[in-house]
């Protein structure tokens, strides 16, 4: 059986327990059997989608897809959460480290403030920090502003620039972030708890 996986999931399989697998940014194009791919994306096979927007996401998708694996006979062994544990562990980023350490202390400095946010993988990022979220269609009642890069347009034509009472916060998406999916989160996490304060 030939897995192919996306570049931002590649790191997930490897952890996964799989050595040998396609990588292509789009999997139609490759001669393949299954698919692991991020759940906005399409694939005409057999396929597993995931999420990767969060630390716990990234956690449940290398377990899910370990997990795909070892039911195909992929792999001979499943990935615990203790595994999964050590991985994040021997990554040794600081940022990580503290965010399990701290994150009942963040998510409580962020209790009280109002995000509208514009797109929703960067809804769970919000809600992880514990931040409350305001409905899309919002006029008013928020402090903050979240959007992805590529919205920045939108948020022009939607949003008062302006007004000096609110807080923009632009995250990276696509070709200006990381392919590593825990680099990544890092990166908007770190924005996110930063531009909150």
């Amino acid at each position: 059986m030939i897995v192919v996986t996306t570049p931002m999931c590649k790191e997930i399989v490897e952890w996964a327990g799989l050595a040998d697998f396609k990588v292509n940014k789009h999997p139609d194009n490759e001669d393949g059997d299954f698919a692991i791919l991020l759940s906005e994306s399409k694939t005409d096979m057999d396929s597993l989608a995931i999420k990767l927007n969060t630390f716990s996401q990234i956690a449940q998708s290398i377990i899910a897809v370990s997990n795909s694996l070892y039911e195909k006979g992929l792999i001979e062994e499943r990935v615990s959460y203790e595994k999964v544990n050590q991985i994040f562990e021997g990554l040794g980023s600081d940022f990580i480290n503290s965010w399990f350490e701290d994150m009942d202390k963040i998510r409580d400095s962020n209790s009280s403030k109002s995000v509208k946010v514009y797109s929703m993988f960067l809804k769970d990022i919000v809600k992880d920090i514990g931040a409350q979220i305001v409905d899309s269609n919002a006029d008013s009642g928020y402090d903050y502003v979240v959007y992805p890069d590529y919205l920045i347009d939108n948020v022009r034509s939607s949003e008062d620039v302006d007004d000096d009472s609110l807080t923009f916060i632009e995250i990276p998406t696509h070709g200006n972030v990381s392919k590593s999916p825990v680099e990544r989160a890092q990166q908007r996490y770190s924005i996110l708890i930063n531009s909150l304060q």
